[in-house]
């Protein structure tokens, strides 16, 4: 079986991650936040680093409940910081919890999450290779940082929507790789 070409062979953590999760569009409120928090934890590291302390993530907040981490106080981000399962970034905790916040409002604004992830696009899966940005990416961390999202860069909002599945990124050897249909000539 042939994978996307960046994916390390005989690492199954990451193959299955691969073959089950990316690329795949994602509608699920729950995990959209869950996979939004990872990514921006993901910010200069690798995600292979992310992936391996997914489930020690998971446990620490509160199995991502976005509102207990909107709630998270200081005596949280002390224990969070002293956790050396996950990233103990002092910033990037902070800012999960207050980016937390902000999706909040804005699963108000559009009535879940998945509304707004996937608005950028109509709906529609973007099929592409070889990008880092795009204008969807750029139009999202926009907005985002508008609101006061941080660690919200284009590069880091394409790599999420990569992750989500609203960018379709798996190359044409991979056997996940989406063969668009031709319209049939008459």
């Amino acid at each position: 079986m042939t994978r996307c070409s960046w994916l390390p062979e005989g690492d199954k953590l990451y193959e299955n991650y691969h073959d089950h999760e990316w690329g795949r569009p994602l509608h699920d409120d729950h995990k959209l936040y869950e996979m939004f928090v990872l990514e921006l934890f993901q910010a200069g590291l690798s995600w292979r680093i992310i992936l391996g302390k997914r489930e020690a993530f998971r446990e620490a907040y509160d199995d991502f409940d976005i509102n207990k981490v909107a709630c998270y106080d200081e005596k949280k981000v002390d224990e969070l910081m002293q956790n050396k399962a996950i990233i103990r970034s002092l910033n990037k905790i902070k800012a999960s919890i207050s980016n937390s916040k902000i999706i909040l409002t804005i699963i108000k604004e559009y009535g879940s999450f998945n509304n707004y992830v996937w608005s950028f696009t109509n709906n529609q899966i973007i099929y592409e290779l070889g990008k880092t940005t795009n204008a969807i990416s750029d139009a999202m961390s926009k907005d985002l940082k508008k609101r006061g999202v941080k660690y919200a860069g284009s590069v880091t909002i394409y790599s999420f929507l990569q992750a989500v599945g609203v960018i379709n990124s798996h190359e044409e050897d991979c056997f996940l790789y989406h063969r668009e249909k031709k319209p049939e000539v008459e």
